[in-house]
């Protein structure tokens, strides 16, 4: 195994490793107010994780080629309409959205691999043409059709984070993947523009916009994770008040141990440990795109980029929506927050980037970043 794609599965076992401390930390409180032990949440996220693992496992031995094979990005996007379907008519209702589908005991949330999905998807429509082709049809609008099938599903959930990061990756994807800069400008106006009339038309996120704004008049309705968020952080300071020694996961920030869990981290690690944590990030960043932009052919290194993005993109709205720099939206961050679908995706997707390392060999790629660059 390459000296990069160890250096990636270390940094990936050291936010596991940091992600069940601080779970075991932040869930005993949640967890016995359910009945159950104080460690019912660290158990069940072992048990994602070891799934989670084994898929890495199996991809990482997996010619990422076959991703890009007939008929399975076509498969999986196909999957995934199915699955996010169905979410809407026979879906598990949680906290005022419907994102979760039970079989038996087994309940996942369809827009995580979903969100695989598109990534594979666009990375194969998208080599499969021989050259920058400029046309707005095949270049743009099939793969922009395709998938915004998808992040509509997602948004009318409804999932107003999800959809908006899915449809930043899908934007990303195609600017990588040498569809044209005026193209992409047109249909990120019009989406910003549909996005921002579904905030206008629904008064829930107007609130949370508005909270966002002017969080002191909204503490205690809209504000109250974003101000119990900022306290973590102002109690932890430089060095934390101790791991275990946090005030605030003890009911006064709701989802300590989910969406909010970098507020926690503040807290107990202080500066010190919240910088160590955007170090890791920054660190797999840089190794991602280091295995994406040596990748042998185009299709590895657009799927490379395709979940660097997606991982990294994840992580910065979730630290910025805990840091109030984002208004508040249900995200978790990877690796680290529990959450057991998008463990098990986030895993199956370092396999497959492991595999492109292996399969890289010597031979440096062309970078998409500057091929893209030329087509502006």
């Amino acid at each position: 195994m390459g000296r990069t794609a160890s250096l990636l599965i270390a940094v990936v076992l050291i936010l596991l490793a940091l992600g069940i401390v601080m779970l075991a930390s932040t869930s005993a409180a949640a967890a016995s107010a359910r009945g159950g032990g104080p460690l019912l949440y660290v158990q069940r996220q072992a048990v994602w994780i070891l799934i989670g693992a084994g898929l890495a496992g199996l991809v990482a031995r997996m010619d990422y080629h076959w991703w890009g094979r007939p008929p399975v990005p076509v498969l999986l996007v196909g999957i995934s309409y199915v699955l996010l379907s169905l979410v809407l008519v026979a879906g598990m209702a949680a906290k005022g959205s419907v994102r979760w589908l039970r079989l038996g005991w087994f309940g996942f949330q369809p827009s995580e691999p979903a969100r695989f999905a598109v990534i594979v998807f666009i990375a194969w429509w998208m080599s499969r043409l021989r050259r920058r082709d400029g046309d707005l049809w095949r270049g743009l609008m099939v793969p922009a059709a395709v998938t915004g099938g998808i992040v509509l599903l997602v948004f009318v959930e409804p999932d107003f984070g999800s959809s908006m990061i899915l449809a930043s990756l899908v934007l990303l994807m195609l600017f990588l993947g040498g569809a044209r800069l005026l193209y992409l400008g047109a249909g990120a106006v019009v989406g910003s523009g549909l996005f921002g009339l579904a905030i206008l038309h629904n008064p829930e996120r107007m609130r949370r916009i508005l909270a966002f704004l002017n969080p002191e008049k909204y503490a205690r309705s809209e504000a109250f994770q974003l101000v119990n968020a900022i306290y973590a952080f102002v109690i932890g300071g430089a060095m934390g008040a101790g791991l275990g020694e946090s005030i605030q996961k003890q009911y006064y920030l709701p989802e300590a141990h989910t969406d909010f869990i970098f507020a926690i981290i503040g807290e107990e690690l202080g500066l010190v440990g919240s910088l160590l944590v955007l170090a890791l990030y920054a660190a797999l960043f840089l190794l991602g795109a280091r295995i994406a932009s040596r990748a042998r052919d185009r299709f590895g290194r657009l799927l490379g980029w395709g979940i660097v993005l997606s991982l990294t993109i994840q992580a910065l709205v979730n630290i910025a929506v805990v840091t109030g720099c984002l208004p508040t939206k249900g995200l978790p961050l990877p690796f680290v927050s529990y959450g057991g679908s998008n463990m098990a995706i986030s895993l199956l997707m370092v396999g497959v980037l492991t595999n492109i390392a292996l399969r890289a060999g010597s031979v440096r790629g062309q970078g998409l970043l500057r091929d893209a660059m030329r087509e502006v």
